[in-house]
């Protein structure tokens, strides 16, 4: 750690911290990594076969599923981020991290969390154009569109995340060295401060509201069209297809955001509850919708499903 010129701990800043899982249970240390250790490998094992499965069939390397794959890279580049440490930290007791260390995984935390969501408005945008717009498709929604729209869409994360971390490092740490929590989220983090953060909170909730309010109404505004071209569609079967395709993207809004806003909402209500109770809250939002996300796609995605099976069936064959 560095230290200020006097008063001993109130001109500390502390530079190296140990993070600390679930504090209240410690002596469970171990029976609280399996289930997580199983929740990591599913996440990264489930993730990478779809992953496979729209790499391999040439049937799947259109637009939609081009961008679901990207979503399924994002839940495993998450999932990387938090969970071996806080295994390490379990298992072995593994709990040291830098400050640089500790705002590198914060940035890359929320980044990935936040790419999940304009991943989803970029597929409600794809949907739009498929939907609404059918015959100008391949014209519209190219390569050169979706990279520009990637470009974008990394862009528009940076630009919430990096502003926040960048003033995190900018904390002076005094009030202890250990983050009673499995990951190095801000609020976790920012407990430890013995500076003024308001202006940390501030612009932590601000960005939060206009990102989650700017994209929750481009996808209602998406899907509201979506579902008002459909009811006109005379074809049946292709009025069932639109709706049965938007009702699977809408489960996985309605998981990322009910998920995110709903720990929003406790973190701040039960402000009194034990570092247990948050980093449980904590554990069901980030890594919740990175396991639902591909049983969703997985099992409503007839394409994806039956190129799943094929694929499952070839390998089996040659034993």
């Amino acid at each position: 750690m560095t230290a200020g010129s006097s008063n001993g701990t109130a001109n500390t800043s502390y530079t190296d911290f140990l993070l600390l899982p679930f504090p209240g249970l410690q002596e469970s240390r171990f029976l609280l990594a399996i289930p997580f250790f199983s929740l990591f490998v599913f996440i990264v094992t489930a993730n990478s076969v779809l992953i496979y499965t729209v790499r391999a069939e040439a049937s799947l390397h259109s637009p939609m599923y081009l961008l679901i794959a990207l979503l399924f890279v994002v839940n495993i580049c998450g999932t990387s981020t938090i969970l071996p440490q806080m295994l390490l930290s379990l298992l072995f007791h593994a709990s040291h991290i830098t400050l640089t260390g500790c705002l590198v995984q914060m940035f890359f935390l929320y980044f990935t969390t936040g790419l999940d969501c304009n991943i989803l408005l970029m597929m409600a945008l794809d949907r739009y154009v498929a939907i609404c717009y059918p015959l100008r498709y391949t014209e519209i929604v190219t390569t050169r569109f979706l990279i520009l729209l990637t470009l974008a869409s990394f862009i528009c994360t940076l630009s919430v995340v990096g502003p926040v971390v960048i003033l995190a490092s900018r904390v002076r740490f005094c009030r202890s060295s250990i983050i009673s929590h499995f990951a190095c989220e801000h609020m976790a983090l920012m407990r430890l401060s013995c500076s003024d953060i308001s202006v940390n909170k501030m612009v932590g909730i601000t960005l939060r509201c206009i990102y989650n309010i700017i994209n929750l109404s481009f996808l209602l505004a998406s899907y509201s069209k979506i579902i008002h071209t459909a009811l006109k569609i005379s074809s049946g079967n292709a009025r069932h297809k639109a709706f049965h395709t938007c009702g699977t993207h809408l489960i996985i809004i309605f998981v990322c955001y009910s998920s995110r806003l709903s720990s929003s909402i406790v973190f701040r209500v039960a402000k009194s509850a034990s570092a247990d109770v948050h980093n449980l809250i904590s554990a069901v939002y980030l890594l919740f919708p990175w396991a639902v996300y591909p049983i969703v796609y997985g099992v409503r995605t007839k394409e994806i499903r039956d190129n799943f099976l094929k694929l499952f069936r070839r390998k089996v064959s040659r034993f």
